[in-house]
């Protein structure tokens, strides 16, 4: 059996399952699927809701650090777009002159070789570093070593520490200890419990807010929706401005009188592949798109909302590649890409910026490959936002 070909199998099943959770098939083989995901599904439930009890009774303990920290996450997976709003909040502190570490679990970043940790744990006394993206000034690791999102984050926030560990109270402890941070972040951290945020940021996709409302396996629920109660501010994300009345209701059912934050992704440029973002001379400006032939790539949750932008902005899209979420582009991968577009004579190929960070600065471009960049813009509850940065300041300072 060889490696490719196991490879293709596994990805391939990996896309029957996503299928089925997000009821894209309807056959047979799907609906008998679905069936066994549904019975695990009721047992991750109670796994949840059990070690979610342990914590609040102090069977469990949390671990504080002494320092201000903001969790901000999700109840589902997928792309929720929890990025661009971590930026936006480690901005806005950094700005109001907070020392701020970003922690990360580095979500299908490439971990050191075996041998390396069990030789660090023959020749120290204590547990290996986390790994340090960003120390505010340089960014120190690659995409596959940091994972995408770490990486994006330390490469658009100088000044801001980015690092990686599962163990997040530890990386705390090291970003508080090495680099005087006296604010964290936890990225994607909602179910991280062993350290407790001062502000719980929950993010809700609109456009897809719980999925079927199952949890794990069989739904994109992480935890069941009642959980929404723990959110200090909940950020409707991907909005497009209009009011969704069921869904202001079922949070303050679960959550009354919380401070909803709606806001929208908007596509900001077009950036040259191979080029650093602060290049503004390989950028441009949203009006190119109109009316050219493009072709388009992703390995995002949810390609859909990209390849929406690109029509919205003009794009006529010739062909679209989807890949699985997070995938590791390899050199074959690129060979179709380029054929196609040569085939189809498109003007350029355009990508999101995190399957950018993927993809290796030299790669050789017979067609060109810009990525859209986007940034969170607030459409309601601004002064909502204002008021939890001034908040954690303020806090702080006490």
């Amino acid at each position: 059996m060889s490696s490719p070909w196991l490879k293709t199998k596994l990805n391939a099943f990996e896309q029957f399952a996503i299928d089925v959770v997000y009821g894209r098939r309807d056959d047979l083989p799907a609906a008998i699927f679905a069936a066994f995901l549904q019975a695990l599904s009721y047992l991750f439930k109670g796994v949840v809701k059990l070690r979610w009890l342990l914590y609040r009774k102090r069977v469990l303990h949390d671990q504080p650090l002494g320092c201000l920290v903001v969790v901000v996450g999700n109840l589902t997976v997928g792309g929720t777009g929890k990025t661009p709003v971590v930026e936006k909040f480690a901005r806005a502190l950094r700005d109001r002159g907070r020392r701020v570490a970003i922690l990360s679990r580095g979500y299908k970043s490439k971990a050191p070789p075996l041998w390396k940790k069990w030789w660090y744990w023959l020749t120290h006394t204590q547990e290996p570093p986390p790994r340090i993206v960003s120390d505010g000034n340089e960014v120190l690791l690659n995409s596959e070593q940091a994972g995408d999102e770490p990486y994006m984050l330390a490469r658009n926030l100088p000044g801001v520490m980015v690092l990686v560990d599962k163990n997040r109270v530890k990386a705390g402890a090291y970003a508080i200890k090495q680099f005087g941070c006296d604010t964290l972040i936890l990225d994607d951290g909602f179910q991280y419990l062993p350290l407790k945020g001062r502000l719980n940021l929950l993010l809700v996709d609109k456009t897809n807010p719980f999925g079927n409302g199952f949890t794990l396996p069989r739904g994109i629920l992480r935890e069941p929706i009642s959980h929404l109660k723990r959110a200090s501010y909940v950020f409707l994300t991907k909005s497009n401005g209009e009011r969704d009345e069921d869904l202001e209701e079922l949070i303050q059912q679960h959550n009354p009188g919380v401070d909803v934050i709606e806001c929208s992704h908007q596509p900001q440029y077009l950036q040259l592949l191979g080029e650093p973002p602060e290049t503004e001379a390989t950028r441009q400006p949203l009006e190119y798109l109109a009316g050219k032939r493009v072709g388009a790539f992703s390995g995002i949750a949810t390609p859909e909302s990209f390849e929406k932008f690109l029509r919205d902005l003009g794009a006529d899209i010739i062909f679209a590649r989807r890949f699985l979420d997070h995938y590791r582009f390899v050199p074959a991968d690129f060979v179709e890409i380029f054929s196609a577009g040569i085939e189809h004579k498109v003007d350029f190929i355009v990508t999101t910026e995190k399957d950018a960070v993927r993809i290796a600065s030299d790669l050789p471009c017979p067609v060109p490959i810009y990525y859209l960049r986007l940034e969170i813009d607030i459409i309601h509850g601004a002064d909502d936002f204002d008021e939890a940065v001034g908040r954690l300041c303020f806090a702080a300072s006490e």
